[in-house]
């Protein structure tokens, strides 16, 4: 989707997911090679406006990774999902940023936080890039180095495998609702 703020200075909001997927005790993390950018990066994409931060997440997920959200655990800083009588409960971001695309425009990033028990079961949809990498921590960094991504992308997925996965709970994704709430206020 095209951005929807298109003015200098603008920002949109984007969604992300840091997807971590264990080997033995080693700990793999997906990116795949943007098409417009050339650069390995996690799954994600722009906010629209008819659409939740998690709904948009949601459909990227497997848009460009072929997981769901039932597929994968989201990891949270407290476990359990609180209820709420009249809204819809979204899980807490792992790291929200603010990052310079061009030189007038930025995106908000909400990054969450994933673990996946298996591969994704379906392939990224057509149109979106098929190269998928898992690859470790180490081997981000050597990407970073070789030019093929951004620092960014390896300090955010080394804060989530060394900050967030020992101590956050993990809850199945799917207990957050991709549903727009029914009752008015």
């Amino acid at each position: 989707m095209p951005h929807i703020h298109t003015e200098p200075g603008q920002h949109d909001i984007t969604v992300s997911a840091c997807i971590v997927r264990y080997v033995g005790d080693t700990p793999l993390v997906l990116v795949h090679m943007h098409r417009k950018f050339g650069k390995l990066m996690q799954i994600g994409g722009h906010v629209e406006i008819d659409e939740t931060p998690w709904q948009t997440l949601g459909h990227e997920l497997t848009e460009e990774s072929g997981y769901t959200i039932q597929d994968l655990q989201i990891l949270q800083p407290l476990d359990g999902v609180p209820v709420v009588t009249e809204a819809i409960v979204h899980p807490v971001p792992a790291l929200s940023n603010t990052h310079k695309v061009t030189a007038d425009h930025f995106h908000s990033d909400y990054c969450y936080a994933f673990v996946a028990g298996n591969v994704p079961s379906q392939l990224p949809a057509e149109g979106e890039s098929q190269d998928l990498r898992w690859m470790t921590i180490d081997e981000l960094q050597q990407a970073v180095a070789d030019g093929v991504a951004w620092q960014d992308i390896a300090d955010i997925y080394r804060y989530v495998v060394e900050k967030c996965l020992p101590v956050y709970s993990r809850i199945d994704a799917a207990l957050f609702s991709l549903e727009k709430p029914t009752k008015l206020k």
